[in-house]
């Protein structure tokens, strides 16, 4: 049974209807971690999206590739070496003593955000390997698309952990993704700030960071003021979307889109990097907005319509059934593919009861995001576009060579593919989650 809805039809894919090539990265081990009981952020829930796919039978519309780990070369392109040595390194039988604590505190690193957990730095090789592999194929021109569930760590800083994020595999992802695109837009739809990726791309104009997040009553990070437009050459291109609780889809998407049409429009970007956390959904343990899984997939299928080189990375997302649901449905989206609402036996089917179907419906709660505050956030992030020049000129890189990827089929995962990176080749209300 291929679990599709009787027509078999595909989603519409932009003015041309032309087929995505779709690649895959999946790291079999990622739900074998846990941060610490109790803990908000489940790395299950990357397992529980996969097993979706599968019995979706969407593996069949995409390439399955299973990352090679980032090296501490890797990420320290963005991140300090005394920070990556350390994560590297440290475990939890090693934090005992004044030393260890000093640089526990020193690295933001805790007991409640961000704690020591086993396997923590292999954890953020895979989700990092993930994002630079992705970037790897899309420069290579191998994929239209590149997926990375496990990705999406927005808040981690340069030489610091914070909201659930130690290492962020979005900046490396940027990164690799500039060696070869001149722009590279960020669109960060998790109802947190994206600001660990803001802060690295505050100063070019090389990287536009476009954020929807709820903004305001002591919410996590706390940043993201539509007045933060960045500085220097990149001045207005950061754009912040302050949101407020009770979010729903048609006031959403109908801004979403306004806004990200103005800035396909004016800054016309080489290379796309969407950020999907999921817990900008309806329900989510730690999430104010009201959104259906339909509703937060409208921001994918938007982007994908411009037919530019895409990836698609995970996030936030602590209502574990309902971030396997929405990120399964998105890969559907992603390959062009209608599933149908109910959900085929799974791995973790009794999770997903009472009515085991794909699609979160919105709950019954005020919306207090007026038209009028939308109206007006609208017009002043449109003008802030307004006073950029179309499609900046900014110094092209010479282009690397090629990353060799590995292609992999669903029953070659356990086979740990040998292939180098290209940085190896070149000199609701909480308080904290991703």
């Amino acid at each position: 049974m291929g679990y599709f809805t009787d027509s078999g039809a595909s989603l519409p894919s932009g003015p041309d209807s032309r087929h995505r090539r779709v690649f895959y990265f999946y790291e079999p081990t990622i739900g074998d971690y846990e941060y610490q009981r109790n803990h908000p952020m489940r790395p299950i829930r990357i397992r529980m999206t996969h097993n979706l796919i599968v019995k979706y039978n969407l593996h069949r519309h995409f390439q399955t590739v299973r990352p090679f780990p980032a090296t501490t070369e890797d990420i320290s392109r963005f991140h300090t070496q005394d920070y990556v040595d350390f994560l590297s390194t440290v475990s939890p039988q090693s934090i005992e003593g004044n030393a260890c604590f000093r640089k526990l505190r020193r690295f933001n690193l805790d007991q409640e955000d961000c704690p020591i957990f086993n396997g923590l730095f292999d954890f953020s090789q895979a989700s990092a390997g993930g994002s630079i592999g992705a970037a790897a194929i899309l420069n290579r021109g191998d994929a239209d698309i590149a997926i990375n569930w496990a990705g999406g760590l927005h808040h981690a800083k340069k030489r610091e952990a914070a909201g659930f994020c130690y290492i962020n595999d979005i900046v490396l992802g940027i990164l690799e993704l500039l060696k070869v695109h001149r722009r590279v837009l960020y669109v960060d739809i998790d109802a947190h700030h994206g600001d660990g990726v803001e802060e690295a791309f505050y100063t070019t104009d090389r990287v536009m960071t476009v954020s929807f997040h709820k903004y305001g009553d002591g919410y996590f990070p706390g940043t993201g003021h539509i007045l933060d437009t960045g500085s220097g050459p990149g001045k207005n291109y950061s754009l912040n979307v302050p949101l407020q609780n009770g979010m729903d889809d048609d006031s959403f998407n109908s801004l979403f889109r306004a806004i990200i049409q103005a800035v396909m429009d004016v800054y016309q970007p080489d290379a796309v990097v969407l950020q999907c956390g999921a817990d900008s959904l309806s329900g989510d343990k730690l999430g104010p907005f009201n959104l259906s899984v339909k509703g937060h997939a409208d921001s994918l299928r938007f982007l994908r319509s411009f037919n530019v080189p895409l990836m698609v990375l995970g996030g936030g997302g602590y209502t574990v059934q309902n971030v396997a649901r929405c990120w399964c449905y998105e890969t559907a989206v992603a390959v062009g593919v209608e599933p149908d609402d109910n959900l085929p036996y799974n791995d973790y089917y009794d999770n997903f009861g009472p009515d085991y179907s794909l699609h979160v419906k919105p709950r019954h709660r005020e919306n207090r995001n007026t038209p009028e505050d939308l109206e007006l956030t609208r017009i002043l992030l449109l003008e802030q576009l307004s006073r950029l020049p179309h499609a900046p000129s900014v110094p092209f890189q010479t282009t690397p060579s090629t990353t060799e990827v590995p292609e992999e089929e669903e029953e070659d995962l356990d086979r740990r593919p040998h292939w180098r990176h290209p940085f190896r080749t070149e000199d609701s209300d909480s308080d904290s989650e991703t």
